[in-house]
C-alpha cells in the first residue's frame, strides 16, 4: 500500500505530495496545493476547473455537451447549461443566473427547510404524538368511571326490584295469615259440630236400646240444630299477573349510554419558521411608561395583562370591567363580565378572542364580538387562572373544593382532555391556597409546549411537559406572581419581594435579572410579539414597557 495514500495519513497534493491541499480540480478530481495550480492548468488539452478544496464537487458538467462545464442555471428550464447551450439559441429568451449563485440560493433554501423541520415541524409532530398516551389514559379512565356508574345504577335498580319483590312476598304472607286464620276458625266450628252430632248419635242409640220410660219420655229432638248447614268459606285466591318488561321503559328509568364519536380534526396550524435569534442585552431599559386609568380618571390595580398585538393589550383589575388599551394609554374597548363579578384572570386566543375566569360562578367565559358565552362550567371546582395554548386548547388552574387540591386542566372547547395534579411519586404538583388569593398561580404555555405555573404559595415555578410530566421546579423566587415566555422559549417571572424579574431558559437555568427599570413592586407581566415586556407596578399602577433583548 502506498504510505502516502494510507488511511492513516493526511490528505496530500497529488502533484508534489505536500500535505493539506487547499485547491481541487473538479474536472480531473485532483488534489492541489496553491503552488501546483499553475502547473496543473498548463495542460491545455483539458478544460480544468480549479476551486477551493471546501467547494470541491460544485462543478457541473453539461449533459448535452460533455465535458463542457455549466456556468449558468436556466431558471425557465430549471437546469444547468453551458456556453454551447447558450450559443445554440435554445435558451435565448430564458432567465439565467450564475451557477454558483444558484448553488448558494439552494443551500440557503435547504438550510431553511432543515430549520423548519428540526425546530418547528418535528417538535410539533412529537407534541401531537405525545397526546395519544394521554387519550389512551383518558379512554381507560372514562370507561372505568362509566362501568362504575352503570354498576351503581344497576345496584340501585336491583335493590328497588328486590324491595318490590319482598313487598309482594310480605303481602302474600299477610294474606295467607288472614286466610289461614279464617280456615282454622271454620275448621274448629266444623269439628265441634261433628263432635256434637256424633255424641247425639251415640245418645240416641242408647235411648233406643233402653226401656227406661222416663229417659224415652223426656227426649227432645235436636235435629233442628243440625238441619241448617254451616256456612261454607269461599275464597278467591290472589294471583300474580306479570307484565311484559318494556325495554324502552327500562332505558328511560335506568339511563342510556351515549354513542362513541370519533372525528379527525385538522389542526390548522400555520407552521412558522424559527424566529430570529434574539439575545439578552446587557442593560434592560424602560422605553415607555403607559398610565392606566379609568375613563373618569381614577386609577386601578392591574391583576392581569394579555397582549393582543404589539400595540394593544387587555387588562383587568379590581372591578368587573376588562379594558383593551393601546400603548398610548387610551381605552379601545371595554367589556363587563356577564355575572357582574370581578374576573380572576384573562387570556387571548389565537383568533384574538378574550377569555376570562369567574371563580364565583365556576365558569370560564369567552367574548366573541362583544357577546359573552360560558365556555366551561364546573361544579365544586373554582377556575382561577387561564391561558390559551398554541394548539387552541385552554389550560386552566383549578381549585378542587371536593378534595382541597389544586390542578391544571386542559380543555378542548368545553371538553376535559387532561388532568394534571400529581408527579410520578403521587405527590401534589401545586399547593392549595384555599381562599388566600394573594398566593396566585398564573399559568402560561412556552413555545416548546411546556406548561409553566407560578405557584406563589409553593414558592416555585412549576414546569411540566405537554404530557403532564414534571420537568423541574425553579425555587429561587419567594412567592412568584407574574409569569410569561418569549419567542426564544425563555421564561420570565416576577420577584416582587426583591423588585426584579428573573429570566430562565426553557430548562430552568437562570440567565439574568431585569432590575433597576423604574418599577418598585413588579406583579403581572406579558411579552408581545416583538419580545417587548409589559410590566404592571403594584403601587404606581402603570405599565412599564421594558426592552431586554434584541
Amino acid at each position: 500500500m502506498d504510505p502516502h495514500r494510507s488511511g492513516q495519513d493526511v490528505l496530500r497534493c497529488d502533484l508534489c505530495d505536500n500535505p493539506g491541499p487547499s485547491m481541487y480540480c473538479d474536472v480531473c478530481h485532483t488534489n492541489l496545493c496553491k503552488a501546483c495550480v499553475g502547473e496543473h492548468l498548463s495542460d491545455e488539452l483539458i478544460e480544468h476547473r480549479v476551486v477551493p478544496f471546501r467547494k470541491r464537487g460544485s462543478t457541473l458538467f453539461c449533459f448535452k455537451h460533455s465535458p463542457k462545464i455549466c456556468e449558468l442555471h436556466c431558471e425557465t428550464c430549471d437546469g444547468p447549461i453551458c456556453s454551447l447551450c447558450v450559443s445554440s439559441g435554445e435558451h435565448e429568451q430564458h432567465k439565467k443566473t450564475d451557477i454558483l449563485k444558484h448553488f448558494e440560493n439552494k443551500k440557503a433554501e435547504i438550510k431553511e427547510d432543515l430549520q423548519e423541520l428540526e425546530y418547528n415541524i418535528y417538535p410539533t409532530y412529537q407534541m401531537i404524538s405525545s397526546g395519544i398516551p394521554v387519550q389512551r389514559h383518558n379512554m381507560k379512565e372514562n370507561s372505568r368511571k362509566l362501568k362504575s356508574a352503570i354498576n351503581k345504577q344497576g345496584e340501585i335498580l336491583h335493590r328497588k326490584i328486590d324491595n318490590f319483590v319482598d313487598k309482594l312476598s310480605s303481602l302474600i304472607d299477610e294474606m295467607d295469615y288472614k286466610l289461614l286464620a279464617a280456615l282454622n276458625e271454620k275448621d274448629d266450628d266444623y269439628t265441634n259440630s261433628i263432635s256434637e252430632i256424633k255424641q247425639s248419635i251415640t245418645d240416641l242409640k242408647t235411648i233406643l236400646d233402653s226401656n227406661d220410660m222416663n229417659l224415652v219420655s223426656t227426649y227432645q229432638s235436636k235435629i233442628n240444630m243440625f238441619e241448617r248447614l254451616p256456612s261454607i268459606l269461599t275464597m278467591t285466591l290472589p294471583t300474580f299477573s306479570p307484565r311484559k318488561i318494556n325495554k324502552i321503559n327500562i332505558d328511560e328509568q335506568f339511563g342510556s349510554l351515549s354513542g362513541l364519536f370519533i372525528k379527525t380534526e385538522e389542526q390548522g396550524i400555520i407552521l412558522k419558521s424559527p424566529p430570529d435569534k434574539k439575545t439578552l442585552i446587557s442593560a434592560p431599559r424602560n422605553i415607555k411608561i403607559i398610565n392606566i386609568t379609568h375613563m373618569h380618571g381614577s386609577q386601578i390595580n392591574i391583576d392581569s395583562i394579555s397582549c393582543v398585538s404589539n400595540n394593544e393589550f387587555w387588562i383587568s383589575g379590581d372591578d368587573n370591567v376588562m379594558r383593551l388599551y393601546n400603548h398610548q394609554g387610551h381605552i379601545v374597548k371595554s367589556i363587563q363580565t356577564r355575572s357582574g363579578n370581578i374576573p380572576k384572570d384573562t387570556a387571548v386566543t389565537r383568533g384574538g378572542d378574550l377569555v376570562y375566569t369567574d371563580p364565583k360562578k365556576f365558569t370560564v367565559s369567552i367574548v366573541k364580538n362583544t357577546q359573552i358565552h360560558d365556555l366551561i362550567r364546573l361544579r365544586n371546582r373554582k377556575p382561577l387562572y387561564v391561558c390559551c395554548s398554541s394548539l387552541g386548547d385552554f389550560l386552566v388552574v383549578i381549585q378542587d373544593l371536593t378534595d382541597n387540591k389544586s390542578k391544571v386542566m386542559r380543555y378542548s372547547g368545553s371538553t376535559e382532555e387532561q388532568d394534571t395534579q400529581f408527579n410520578a411519586k403521587g405527590e401534589c404538583l401545586y399547593t392549595f391556597s384555599g381562599f388566600l388569593y394573594r398566593f396566585r398561580k398564573n399559568i402560561v404555555e412556552n413555545k416548546n409546549f411546556d406548561i409553566c405555573v407560578a405557584d406563589g404559595m409553593g414558592k416555585a415555578i412549576v414546569v411540566i411537559n405537554h404530557a403532564g410530566k414534571l420537568r423541574y421546579k425553579y425555587m429561587r423566587i419567594p412567592h412568584p406572581i407574574g409569569i410569561t415566555t418569549d419567542s426564544q422559549d425563555r421564561i420570565l417571572a416576577t420577584d416582587s419581594f426583591n423588585n426584579r424579574i428573573h429570566i430562565l431558559d426553557q430548562d430552568g437555568q437562570f440567565l439574568r435579572y431585569i432590575e433597576k427599570c423604574d418599577f418598585t413592586i413588579p406583579r403581572v407581566i406579558c411579552v408581545d410579539d416583538d419580545d417587548t415586556l409589559l410590566v404592571s407596578d403594584y403601587h404606581i399602577r402603570e405599565m412599564k414597557n421594558i426592552q431586554y433583548c434584541m
